[in-house]
């Protein structure tokens, strides 16, 4: 039997953002995700030993990033991608969240703020998630220094990026240590609107609304996202699309029982075991999407993404 929803999650719902998208446009969004960030920000963040803003290629010209290092030795290397629906989110928005992944896993983290839709649609993000990837591996020596202890990691879109970039990554011949992919977007053929491809995932209707992220909302992102509903079916929208997962790096995957994306995560955890890819899988009982940034507030939220971050440095430290 699934564990109840943790109580404290449960308070926590009717405050966050960018849950209503009959009213929400791609500032709105943006705004509410920042002002959700600022609201914490009498709380110190966790303390890294430098942070730095930096700059690295995308697709199409330079991008804000920004590096989390832990201290000077040689050291893993993760590039990370932020949630938000591939339309919000941001450095600030994610800020303590890389904080936690560079302390948790001894790495030094390369935040990247990749271009947006509606303005940019896809494939721009995921062409500056590669891109990003692919010049750290360059550079790596200015970072962690390790190329054989680099990994990617995202959450939500962040995670959808992260996972169709380790596949770039392996057809570019970059050999990933490790990819961390929380509650992952990975299959948006039919934009979460087709009743077929809907029935094919039972949490898109178990957990359509209540629970911060709906169905609803997922829509329209992909609305956004997509310029050609047809897109949805690239691996490099839809990694679970994908012709082989073979071959790729070893995978932490989480989900949430209490989200809408938990069964096409599961069926991606499946789907890497099953091409011989090394798995994890954490199923977030009594969780919701977004617990990764809940920690201060929930001990559930805070001790699943632990284990999660824990397993992913292991990984990491392991090597490619």
């Amino acid at each position: 039997m699934a564990a109840p929803l943790d109580p404290v999650i449960a308070q926590i719902i009717p405050l966050m953002p960018m849950r209503d998208p009959a009213i929400m446009t791609p500032q709105s969004a943006r705004d509410s995700l920042r002002a959700l960030a600022a609201a914490r920000a009498a709380v110190p963040p966790p303390s890294v030993a430098e942070v730095q803003d930096i700059k690295v290629k995308g697709g199409a010209g330079p991008l804000d990033a920004r590096v989390y290092r832990v201290g000077t030795k040689p050291a893993p290397t993760v590039v990370y991608f932020h949630g938000g629906g591939w339309v919000a989110g941001d450095l600030e928005t994610h800020d303590r969240q890389a904080r936690n992944l560079a302390i948790e896993t001894g790495s030094d983290v390369v935040s990247v703020d990749y271009r947006r839709p509606p303005e940019t649609r896809f494939p721009g993000a995921f062409e500056d998630a590669f891109s990003a990837v692919s010049d750290v591996f360059n550079r790596v020596a200015e970072f962690g220094g390790d190329a054989r202890r680099l990994g990617v990691a995202g959450d939500s879109a962040g995670g959808n990026l992260a996972a169709t970039t380790a596949i770039a990554c392996r057809d570019a011949g970059i050999k990933l240590a490790a990819q961390l992919l929380v509650y992952p977007v990975v299959d948006a053929v039919g934009s979460y609107a087709d009743a077929r491809e809907n029935a094919r995932f039972p949490s898109r209707a178990d957990n359509a609304d209540g629970y911060f992220l709906t169905r609803a909302t997922m829509e329209w992102f992909c609305g956004h996202y997509l310029a050609d509903p047809a897109d949805a079916a690239d691996w490099r929208v839809s990694p679970l699309r994908a012709a082989s997962l073979a071959g790729l790096a070893p995978a932490v995957v989480t989900t949430a029982w209490f989200d809408p994306l938990r069964d096409e995560g599961a069926a991606y955890a499946r789907a890497l075991e099953a091409a011989g890819v090394r798995v994890k899988h954490h199923e977030g009982p009594g969780l919701i999407h977004g617990y990764f940034g809940m920690g201060d507030a929930s001990e559930a939220a805070r001790a699943e993404a632990k284990r999660a971050r824990a397993d992913f440095g292991a990984l990491l430290a392991r090597g490619a």
